[in-house]
């Protein structure tokens, strides 16, 4: 079979077949994902022709990866644990209380700020494995918790663990090929400066698209979470959103300009906290009205996961409470070691160089291997070990974290065993896995988008990144599967090829807004199973705003402002924002005062948002 568009509709009905079954129907990730993993497997050997035994090496590919995140996930689930027994988890909401009790301001600032930096300086999931528990923790809603985590994971994404999305994804992507070498070259630019190039182009596309993203979190948490649901509620610390999104975006766009990619999201999200949080002790553009969730005894049921907000934890006397250094000190611990083992290179070759894994699975070229050591499982699991002693912890108190942390586990390991084999299976389709010739499913429906997109691909180019984000679970994979399909695209139709790859990037970040994978694991840490759906329906709004947004920026890039379709879309979507603002007011208008806010020195002590 050599009909394109049949291929194409082939190849998208896997992730059609899973995104109804997760957001349509609601169905918990842990029976869509092995429904998605028969379906792909059923298309692959039917349509592709694709061996068994690379069926079965790509299934034993996906559980070694799904392996080594379950690793990552039961680390968090450990620090976690270990936070609440020791007691710290008290003084750490004390400290963000203490900055501001709004709801808002402690989303921005845990989630976008210091989001941002711990995936600057891990990535793959990191961030909202840190982000949701420590959230969660302050008394969010479980659900609340993950969606933050899982929105910030977007502006920062193609720069996290020290720029890889873009060093090796985009670098492997377009490896070897002599169109890729041509163009650096008339660019005057070696190919490590071509890729940096592509960076700083995909920065300030993150920087234009990614401005909004704290305002939207904020919006979303009240309008999903609030008493009144009302979306506007949000808008009422705009002022302060917007400060916090340009605290991260500008520094992040000098770091890549004269530091480089590896910096960019590391030292913007630092930067940016810094900033932030200094700002706010001091009352700077903080809201008058201080916003929170409703009583607890309010919230929906689907809110809350195993785990609710001071479940387990320890509660100590005055003379034993654990102090704000050593309360935080385990994070601290986290970002310094994450950075060190992914700066200092001969610490960094050290631990990537224990492998486990295997080679030629099954006597196929499929291999995989994961690096216990280097991953961030082991970072999170040192530092437990080093805050048994730095918090005086009991073997009764430690047994009960180990405890807590595994029982909790369970949940995503279903789910994951199913995810990522799928996706494997979904990508080792191509020509060199089976008899037919065939691109690989990705690619194919990459090919069929470009047929329909022609001139106008810049609009079109995001969605293939998120496409691919969405599928592999990565904006690296992203990367390496449509970087080299996005520039001989672009090069093919006369364009530069350099936006679009930088389009690529950014498109790659945004879908992992709504990744499988990290809606599982994210919901896995605070203990919410089975609602994946519907973290993935409320997240696919920001994300769908990122791309088109990104789409069209990037259309101005190639074409300039005018009569075109990237002016028309990026004036389309604007006022789509605009009238969405207007129509939150209005509906909210009728509606009584909401009960969400507390006035005066609650806000935190400063004048301002609203």
């Amino acid at each position: 079979m050599d009909n394109l568009a049949v291929l194409s509709v082939l190849a998208l009905t896997p992730i059609l077949l899973v995104g109804v079954l997760l957001v349509g129907f609601r169905l918990p990730a842990m029976y869509a994902m092995p429904i998605g993993y028969v379906v792909v497997v059923g298309i692959a050997v039917v349509f592709w022709q694709t061996d068994w035994v690379v069926v079965a090496a790509s299934t034993v590919q996906g559980l070694i990866l799904a392996l080594g995140l379950l690793y990552i996930i039961f680390g968090a689930l450990l620090l976690l644990s270990t936070l609440t027994k020791s007691g710290a988890i008290a003084t750490i909401r004390s400290t963000f209380t203490d900055i501001s009790p709004d709801r808002r301001v402690q989303a921005i600032i845990i989630g976008w700020l210091f989001g941002s930096f711990i995936e600057g300086a891990s990535g793959f999931g990191t961030p909202a494995a840190v982000v949701a528990p420590l959230l969660l923790a302050l008394g969010f809603p479980a659900m609340a918790a993950v969606m933050v985590g899982l929105v910030i994971q977007s502006t920062p994404v193609s720069f996290g663990a020290v720029g890889t999305p873009i060093l090796v994804g985009v670098s492997g992507g377009l490896e070897g090929s002599p169109e890729v070498a041509e163009r650096a070259a008339a660019l005057g630019l070696t190919m490590p400066g071509f890729v940096s190039h592509i960076g700083f182009q995909t920065v300030v596309l993150h920087a234009v698209s990614g401005t909004l993203i704290p305002l939207f979190i904020c919006c979303m948490l009240c309008g999903f979470y609030g008493g009144e649901r009302r979306f506007s509620d949000g808008l009422g610390v705009w002022r302060f959103a917007l400060f916090a999104a340009f605290a991260m975006t500008i520094p992040s766009i000098a770091y890549n300009y004269f530091l480089g990619v590896e910096f960019t999201s590391l030292l913007g999200g630092l930067t940016g906290l810094v900033i932030v949080v200094l700002a706010a002790r001091r009352g700077f553009l903080m809201p008058e009205r201080t916003w929170d969730f409703p009583p607890r005894e309010d919230w929906l049921a689907r809110w809350s996961g195993r785990i609710a907000p001071g479940d387990g934890e320890t509660v100590l006397t005055d003379d034993r409470r654990v102090g704000f250094l050593n309360a935080w000190a385990p994070y601290l611990l986290v970002a310094a070691v994450l950075v060190a083992t992914r700066t200092v290179v001969p610490v960094k070759d050290w631990l990537a160089g224990v492998s486990v894994g295997a080679g030629d699975i099954l006597g196929t070229s499929i291999a995989q291997t994961v690096e216990p050591l280097y991953s961030p499982g082991a970072t999170f699991v040192l530092v437990c070990l080093i805050t048994y002693g730095l918090h005086r912890m009991s073997v009764r108190q430690i047994a009960d974290s180990w405890k807590m942390a595994g029982s909790q586990l369970a949940g995503a390991a279903v789910a994951l065993l199913f995810a990522v084999p799928l996706v494997r299976v979904f990508i080792n389709t191509g020509a060199e896995f089976g008899d037919t010739g065939l691109e690989s499913m990705p690619l194919t429906l990459a090919v069929g988008a470009a047929e329909l997109g022609g001139g106008t691909w810049p609009l079109y180019a995001p969605w293939i990144g998120a496409l691919g984000a969405f599928v592999a679970g990565s904006n690296t994979v992203s990367n390496l599967m449509f970087s080299l399909f996005q520039f001989s695209t672009a090069d093919h139709i006369g364009i530069p090829p350099e936006t679009v790859v930088a389009t690529q990037a950014v498109g790659g970040a945004a879908g992992n807004m709504i990744t499988v994978h990290n809606v599982v694991a994210a919901s896995a840490v605070v203990g919410l199973v089975g609602r994946e759906g519907d973290l993935i329906r409320q997240s696919i709004l920001p994300m769908t705003y990122y791309v088109l947004m990104a789409g069209s920026v990037s259309y101005v890039f190639v074409y300039g402002f005018g009569p075109n379709a990237g002016t028309v879309m990026l004036v389309l979507v604007l006022a789509a924002l605009a009238g969405l603002v207007l129509l939150m007011r209005r509906a909210d208008a009728d509606k009584p005062p909401s009960r969400g806010f507390r006035s005066g020195a609650e806000g935190a002590g400063g004048r301002g948002a609203e």
